[in-house]
């Protein structure tokens, strides 16, 4: 028999082990006797301290992942909650904004309403208050249209002012709408008056582009007393503008020696752009001159007094002619009486 025929295995009396049962009791008396050694004599506190210490970073490791992801999480949540606040700030904001710029736009429209009242105590002619609607869509002209018209007994040649001063005309009219040429029109022309020197001119829209937004004094000869800050105002002649209402203020006075006129430029006093509110004035309704007024009642009255006069020569004479008659009927009467005797 050779060696690799031989069974190597172990006899079957070697195989056999504990059966489950044995192998429970083993290991449940083996876990009663820990218990009850680490309860009384604390016998595995160093083995937990050791095992714990090596298995520290393992268990870091592995809560790694997922203290991630509840990192990860809270701040998705903060995030959301952050820009939640922030919308909700943002739109809170805007709604204050709102609030704000509408409150300084309803004190603006307070004041320049007050403004209008006080106005229309201090001026002697009627008028009304009127809201500007909108800008004339015409870009060669400057005007305005209003919320007033015919049914409002709004008349043409009506003078437009605000707070401040004259801003332009009434020129044309609608039922319910009328549209006001602002005094900077190129076609638009206003006799003025200077209260400083008593001179009377004609203020005209600058329609030049580099002083768009003006007027000027035109054919003012180089002598004239023309300062700049004078104060325009009306000065009544034209029989549609009240006298004394403020105008414009001078600017630029340029003399030129080549020329026998002084170019003037002016500063409308009105606000005669981006203004609201506006007072329409009744015009005067005049159609001639003040002074020729003037001069034809001083005329009337001098042949009324010449007339006076006349009718009391007249009644003078006859008086007399009436008394010399009364005078001369006694003597005749008295002549035929001397005859009989």
């Amino acid at each position: 028999m050779t060696l690799e025929t031989l069974d190597h295995r172990a006899p079957s009396l070697f195989k056999q082990q504990a059966s489950r049962t044995s192998q429970l009791a083993l290991y449940s008396a083996l876990a009663l006797f820990l218990m009850v050694a680490d309860a009384r004599f604390k016998i595995t506190t160093p083995v937990r301290a050791a095992v714990s210490a090596a298995l520290a970073p393992v268990q870091w490791v592995v809560a790694q992942p997922v203290m991630a992801y509840q990192n990860a999480s809270r701040y998705a949540e903060v995030q959301q909650q952050a820009v939640a606040r922030e919308d909700a700030a943002r739109k809170e904001l805007v709604v204050m904004a709102q609030r704000a710029e509408l409150a300084d736009e309803l004190i603006q429209e307070n004041t320049h309403l007050r403004a209008m009242l006080e106005l229309r105590e201090r001026t002697v002619t009627p008028g009304q208050v009127a809201e500007v609607v909108y800008d004339s869509p015409d870009p060669y002209t400057r005007r305005v249209v209003i919320d007033k018209g015919q049914v409002d007994k709004i008349a043409p040649g009506s003078p437009v002012l605000d707070e401040r001063g004259v801003i332009g005309q009434v020129t044309r009219i609608y039922p319910t709408r009328a549209e006001v040429t602002l005094l900077i029109d190129r076609d638009q022309a206003i006799p003025v008056f200077n209260p400083r020197t008593g001179a009377r001119s004609v203020a005209y829209g600058d329609a030049s582009s580099s002083r768009a937004g003006g007027l000027e004094l035109r054919f003012m000869p180089s002598n004239a007393d023309v300062q700049v800050g004078d104060l325009l105002t009306t000065s009544g002649v034209d029989g549609l503008y009240p006298q004394g209402l403020p105008v414009a203020k001078v600017v630029t006075v340029d003399r030129r020696a080549d020329s026998a006129f002084t170019r003037i430029y002016c500063e409308p006093v009105g606000r005669v752009q981006g203004v609201r509110h506006v007072m329409v004035l009744q015009p005067l309704g005049r159609t001639e001159h003040p002074e020729a007024a003037n001069m034809a009642a001083q005329v009337e009255a001098e042949k009324n007094d010449r007339a006076a006069k006349a009718r009391s020569k007249k009644e003078k004479a006859a008086a007399e002619k009436a008394e010399k008659a009364a005078a001369d009927k006694p003597e005749a009467t008295a002549q035929p009486a001397k005859d009989p005797a």
